[in-house]
Order: C-alpha cells, then sequence, then structure tokens
C-alpha cells in the first residue's frame, strides 16, 4: 500500500499553479521532497492536508480520502512544519493538554521524554519559543501519538546542526518500524543524502522525477571538462551547464551515453541533490 496517493492534484494561483500532479508516496520508506523556493511544495504539503482546497484531483492518506476522512486521518498522522499551529498565549503544558484528547494513542510520558531530550520547558508560551523550539515542540507532539505517517515540510529551517542531526536519528529510529512512513519537504538537500531513500523534484508547479534515491544519483551525471568540448549538439545533452573562463560543468540524465560522448576527455561525477536541484532550476547555460 501506498501512504501517501495523489491524482491529477491542481492548484492555480494568479502568478503559480500546481499543475496536475500525480504522485505515490511508499509505506515504509522516507521519501523526500525537494526544489527550490516557490515552485510548489508547501502548497502541495497544504493541499494534502487539507489546509488549501485544490481546484481538482484527490488526495487519499493512508488509505482515506481527503477531505471525508479527514479527522481518521489526522488520528494516524503526525505534522512538522516550520509554520507553528498552535496559540501563541498558551504554553506548553496548556498546548498538551489542549491536543492530547485528540490522539487515541497519546502516550504523556513520551512526550514528556522529549521534552526533556529537547530541552523544553513545559512552563514556557509559544509566543516566547524560537523558530527551532516550535519545530521540536512539533516533533515531540508528532512523535508522542504513534504516528504512521510523518509529513514534515521544512523541518530543519531554523534548527542548529546539532538538533538537526539528532532529529534525523530520531527519523530513522522511527523507520525501524517497516509500516511507519516520512514525507519530508525541503530545499535543504544534504538532509535527505543522508536519510531518504526516495526523493521526488517538484520544479514550477510540476514533478520532473519520483524515484528511489540510488537510481536517480545513478543516472545523472555531472559533467566537467574545457569548454572546447562543447559544440551546439553537445548542449543540447544537458540540462544546465556552467561556463567559466577555464572550462564547464553540466548536468545530464544519462550517464551512460555522457561516458560514451566524452570519453576520457571529460570528469564524470556523481552530482549531488542540490546539484540536480541547482541545474534543472536554472536550465540553460548558467555564467559565473
Amino acid at each position: 500500500m501506498n501512504a501517501i496517493e495523489i491524482r491529477n492534484l491542481t492548484k492555480a494561483y494568479p502568478l503559480f499553479t500546481v499543475d496536475d500532479v500525480s504522485l505515490d508516496v511508499r509505506q515504509g520508506y522516507i521519501t523526500g521532497l525537494i526544489g527550490p523556493n516557490g515552485v510548489g511544495k508547501s502548497t502541495l504539503i497544504k493541499m494534502m492536508l487539507g489546509i488549501v482546497r485544490p481546484d481538482s484531483g484527490s488526495v487519499k492518506i493512508l488509505g482515506c480520502e481527503m477531505p471525508k476522512q479527514e479527522i481518521a486521518i489526522k488520528q494516524r498522522i503526525g505534522i512538522v512544519s516550520d509554520d507553528c499551529f498552535y496559540y501563541e498565549h498558551l504554553t506548553i503544558h496548556d498546548t498538551k493538554k489542549l491536543v492530547a484528547p485528540f490522539y487515541d494513542k497519546w502516550n504523556d510520558s513520551k512526550f514528556k521524554g522529549y521534552l526533556d531530550q529537547f530541552e523544553l520547558s513545559p512552563k514556557k508560551k509559544i509566543g516566547d519559543l524560537s523558530k527551532g523550539m516550535k519545530i521540536k515542540l512539533a516533533l515531540a507532539v508528532a512523535l508522542s501519538h504513534e504516528a504512521e505517517l510523518l509529513i514534515m515540510d521544512e523541518p530543519t529551517s531554523g534548527l542548529d546542526p546539532v538538533f538537526r542531526r539528532e532529529m534525523l536519528d530520531l527519523l530513522a529510529d522511527m523507520m525501524q518500524n517497516e509500516r511507519n512512513s516520512i514525507i519530508f519537504s525541503t530545499h535543504i538537500t544534504t538532509d535527505l543524502d543522508r536519510i531518504a531513500d526516495y526523493i521526488t523534484f517538484i520544479n514550477r508547479g510540476k514533478i520532473v522525477f519520483n524515484e528511489a534515491k540510488e537510481d536517480v544519483l545513478e543516472r545523472y551525471a555531472l559533467i566537467k571538462g574545457d569548454l572546447e568540448l562543447l559544440d551546439s549538439d553537445i548542449r543540447k545533452e544537458f540540462i544546465g551547464i556552467r561556463e567559466t573562463a577555464v572550462g564547464f560543468e553540466g548536468l545530464v540524465d544519462n550517464r551512460h551515453k555522457a561516458a560514451q560522448l566524452f570519453g576520457n576527455h571529460a570528469v564524470l561525477e556523481t552530482p549531488s541533490l542540490e546539484d540536480i536541484m541547482y541545474f534543472t532550476a536554472k536550465g540553460g547555460r548558467v555564467h559565473a
């Protein structure tokens, strides 16, 4: 079963459209949702959660339809976002008293343990928390009711490097249960280099690919060489290319073909997810 099934989802704004997106998020895996800022990641997440109503299309989460079965769905999922959904005037303790009764599987001792681990005082008001502390609180809530699916929207934004690492370790621990799933939307692709199984890349409101991370990194190649290697036909092979006074580097999505074209005359490297996102978003020629 898929953790999330999206079919033909569309939302049009005056200057931007999430355009006919279909996507399966596999159960039992961590899927990274990547793309530059402003290309549709957060809009897609908000449509999954029923915060934004799509113009057309459908969303099914853990086999249940949104928005028809929204209450049942939200019993079984956890949400971690850089947007804070809690009342600013309440303390963490008051917030817990408000949200805990909603969840049938709420575990109070787990929640207290996460507060201690994350160094969050129950007496602290939500409005006095930093952005990073609010994300820690959202993660503590999400992990305290045995959520089967975590939906995370820019969860490491505003976190210090130490807690970012700690959070990724917690997510890896959660995935020891093979029924659990995570969708992790971010523009900080180094986080996904560590933990993601699948990568979904969205650009300009459309899905570029949704594949196993290993397959993506094996298919794409970053090529570096002298400018004299480039001619009009060769340039057409590149998704994006960056030229300097001394050479070029560019991205292709067919490593085997590139190896045949360039032979020993250029260097072929495995790109990072950041490389793939950068060259795809920029496209064409990029001058240093």
